[in-house]
């Protein structure tokens, strides 16, 4: 009887291995995925086309570089090929000298200026910018845009002096303090001015002086432009407000008031209409009044 019972539960035991065996060997099949014949094929024509694909990628890699110079030390290739391709969406344009030379070349060409101003632009050099645009509208004389462009350059640079203009003044006051106290009238003239202050204020003066008649000439350049722009353009009324504003800072009252009313002309829906009226008001000569005329009466006597 225990005989029995011991090789019973020894021929259990195989059994129970047996099994346990089959079912690793079933779930490494399954993990492996080697139980679909088809997903397999799939992969193994994907690789073999895959090695054909990278023999025909390396002919076309060796072939383009050969193509393209890359090595040979030389400028074409690749460098070529992205010469004009800026990733970051600018553009460097023609440079000044590309541009002065173009101009040497082409004295007589319009773009060749336009190109030159456009690179003194790019450079913020105001006046080469100016410089340019002028001899382009002594060719182009009827091309309005430039023309408003030429003005507005103007315009900047003449508040450029205005602006230095009014430091120098302020430096010319600091130079001779003692002025700002003399008594005025005939006492302020019998004191007079230390020499020392005569001197600082005197040099001073000079430069802010300069830059007074810069501002000024920069000025009335800027609207001789505008009012061309005016001439071109007749029924353009930002072409008279644009007038109207230089001819302001010039001191051209009576010019800025008749711009202004043409632009109220042009454009009598402007939300801006209060103001401008206002301006006009403001800027007007103060009307004259008539002179008082005066009576004499004679009287006569007859003497006996």
């Amino acid at each position: 009887m225990a005989r029995a019972a011991v090789k019973a539960k020894q021929q259990a035991r195989a059994k129970a291995q047996q099994q346990h065996a089959k079912k690793g060997r079933g779930s490494r099949r399954k993990g492996s995925g080697g139980g679909n014949p088809n997903q397999q094929l799939f992969f193994e024509r994907m690789r073999r086309h895959a090695k054909w694909a990278y023999v025909v990628l390396a002919v076309l890699f060796a072939v383009t570089f050969a193509a393209l110079g890359v090595g040979s030390g030389s400028n074409s290739g690749l460098s070529q090929l992205f010469s004009g391709l800026n990733i970051f969406g600018g553009s460097s344009g023609t440079s000044i000298s590309q541009a002065q030379s173009e101009v040497a070349k082409n004295p007589k060409s319009a773009k060749a200026y336009r190109d030159l101003a456009t690179a003194y632009e790019a450079k913020s050099q105001i006046a080469g910018a100016i410089s340019a645009l002028q001899s382009y509208t002594a060719i182009k004389k009827k091309d309005a845009t430039v023309w408003a462009e030429l003005g507005g350059l103007q315009l900047q640079q003449a508040q450029t002096f205005a602006t230095a203009y009014q430091s120098a003044a302020n430096a010319q006051a600091l130079a001779a303090p003692g002025q700002t106290f003399l008594p005025s009238g005939t006492l302020g003239t019998a004191i007079g001015t230390s020499p020392i202050d005569q001197a600082m204020a005197a040099q001073a003066g000079t430069g802010a002086s300069t830059l007074y008649q810069q501002a000024l000439l920069t000025y009335q350049a800027a609207l001789a432009s505008y009012q061309t722009v005016g001439k071109l353009r007749p029924n353009d009324a930002n072409a008279q407000f644009n007038i109207a504003n230089v001819a302001r800072s010039a001191g051209d009252y009576a010019t800025a008031v008749t711009a202004l009313k043409k632009y109220l002309k042009l454009n009598p829906a402007t939300p801006q209409r209060a103001e401008v009226e206002a301006l006009i008001k403001q800027l007007s000569p103060a009307p004259t009044k008539p002179a008082k005329t005066t009576t004499t009466t004679t009287t006569t006597s007859s003497g006996k």
